[in-house]
């Protein structure tokens, strides 16, 4: 499977959450479109690309259950975090609840929306493991103490799963909560579709989601779809950037408000639109050649629990869960914590200091790139290092059993101290091979 991907000979690809890729023949397809795009450049845009947006869109929408006329293309999944966010009209008093493990560009679009509106943040502290019941319960009880104290907690943003640590979250039972207790529910699944079965988003209806359909579908960077269910699309009055699609208020109402909706994101400004263009080969890719998204599903998040262990156990360390498995289930994501101890103070043998971990984590970063052709996307939480690796088609448990030999080796050289000395090494090429 690797071989229909388009890796380099010697790099072993553990982080396909990071910016997802694509297989060989998606980008043997997208130099061909984009050499027809460019052959007629005002023809195809002015004619051809309409219908096969339409086409793409219509693609998507039964992977999240809906009707092809509530699912949008967007660049990424922030640009669409960005665009609800602005879009909805804040009062004080208005509170925006999130946990404290949002995407970090997510919470900025927050702190920003601080500055210029009324409306505030509010983190949810969360203490993993936790079980999906307590971190439901956590959730009611923090808008319920909110609304209290005199707040409105206008809108919740969540993830389908995290990025660090990479867990599930049970979003389908918060997002009812939110139903239950008058609050809109923003869903950030930049690891949902192609990753997670998300047929049931048109049952469950949160109020709006955001999906990368460039990290785990096989479609080139960057393109995401935007799902916001037909009552809520008179919440937007522009779209990101504010194009030709927008109307002032006095005109709007010549238009349905779904005609509307759709012609905001038809055009947002000159970008590259040849991702979204190109769905319907990367889902071709996925039926005709991995079986469909069924055992696509399966063989990731199976090769993830199996090689998510086989690294803990060569580390001596564990994976992040907790007792039900809810954290792991389904996921293709295994975080992995690294056997580094970090204290408070300097200078404690065997340990790195807190202080001391930013140039610590670029001098693994840097080696592991130079000196093993791989990335791990490694992280300080709660105390501990974690590794966060990704399960692929195009990966095997041999991969992993490579990744944890790697990681063994890499932290006993961060313990030792190696990282204060900095610089890397030429490539080995026997490090590359598979241990």
């Amino acid at each position: 499977m690797r071989r229909l991907f388009n890796f380099a000979p010697g790099y072993t690809p553990l982080n396909h959450g990071s910016f997802g890729t694509f297989p060989r023949s998606v980008l043997e397809h997208r130099f061909k479109v984009l050499q027809d795009w460019e052959e007629r450049e005002c023809i195809s845009y002015r004619f051809g690309y309409p219908e096969k947006l339409k086409e793409s869109r219509a693609l998507v929408a039964p992977f999240l259950g809906a009707h092809t006329d509530e699912v949008v293309l967007i660049p990424n999944a922030t640009t669409g975090v960005n665009t609800i966010l602005c879009n909805l009209v804040y009062e004080k008093g208005d509170v925006i609840v999130y946990p404290a493990t949002i995407y970090s560009a997510c919470l900025k679009v927050i702190q920003s929306l601080e500055e210029t509106t009324p409306v505030r943040g509010h983190g949810i502290s969360v203490k993993y493991p936790i079980e999906d019941d307590d971190l439901v319960e956590l959730f009611k009880a923090t808008a319920k103490h909110l609304t209290a104290e005199g707040h409105r907690v206008k809108v919740a943003v969540l993830d389908t799963i995290a990025s660090r640590p990479g867990v599930r979250i049970p979003w389908e039972r918060i997002v009812k909560a939110c139903k239950e207790l008058g609050i809109l529910s923003l869903i950030d699944g930049a690891h949902a579709i192609g990753h997670l079965d998300m047929t049931h988003t048109g049952t469950l209806k949160p109020d709006f989601l955001v999906t990368n359909l460039h990290k785990w579908l096989f479609v080139p960077r960057g393109c995401a779809a935007l799902y916001v269910p037909f009552a809520n699309q008179h919440l937007f009055r522009t779209a990101l950037p504010t194009s030709h699609g927008f109307l002032n208020a006095e005109l709007r109402p010549s238009k349905s408000t779904n005609r509307y909706f759709i012609e905001l994101f038809k055009d947002l400004a000159t970008v590259d639109v040849t991702p979204y263009l190109l769905i319907p080969a990367a889902l071709r890719f996925r039926e005709e050649v991995c079986g469909g998204e069924g055992p696509i599903r399966a063989y990731c998040a199976r090769i993830a629990r199996q090689g998510g262990d086989i690294v803990a156990d060569t580390l001596g360390t564990e994976v992040l869960d907790n007792k039900s498995g809810s954290l792991r289930w389904g996921s293709a994501f295994a975080n992995v914590r690294l056997p580094i101890p970090v204290v408070e103070g300097r200078d404690v043998e065997g340990a790195l200091s807190v202080a001391d971990l930013e140039p610590a984590l670029e001098w693994l970063f840097t080696i592991a790139a130079k000196e093993y052709d791989t990335y791990f996307q490694t992280f300080f939480f709660q105390g501990v290092l974690w590794t966060r690796l990704s399960a692929q088609v195009y990966l095997d448990l041999d991969d992993f059993s490579w990744a944890g030999i790697t990681l063994k080796e890499l932290s006993a050289r961060l313990r030792s101290g190696e990282w204060k000395k900095g610089g890397a090494k030429a490539v080995p090429r026997h490090r590359l091979a598979k241990l």
